[in-house]
């Protein structure tokens, strides 16, 4: 399945950055960053139930959020860019 996945984390106590990092680390194991709290690619079903189970380690509950878009296949989304866009780091072909 193709996934879209964006974070939002509270830096407002010193916990927030370490949070921020572990997560980043996390998402950077199974997507491509393509922006600053988003990433997206190609996973099973079982590596996005293994994501959800790390990102649960770092993720606090009444502080943080994570939301992940669900596709079948990248074909059947569109995207479109706006602004400043000097890389596509979503494009797949070399």
């Amino acid at each position: 399945m193709y996934v879209i996945l964006v974070y939002d984390i509270n830096l407002e106590d010193k916990k927030g950055q370490k949070v921020l990092r572990n997560v980043y680390k996390t998402c950077k194991k199974y997507l491509v960053h393509i922006q600053n709290s988003v990433f997206e690619g190609e996973l099973l079903e079982s590596q996005l139930l293994k994501l959800k189970a790390e990102l649960k380690l770092y993720i606090r509950d009444d502080k943080d959020s994570v939301i992940v878009f669900k596709n079948r296949n990248q074909k059947w989304m569109e995207k479109m860019f706006f602004g400043k866009v000097e890389d596509d780091a979503t494009d797949n072909f070399l």
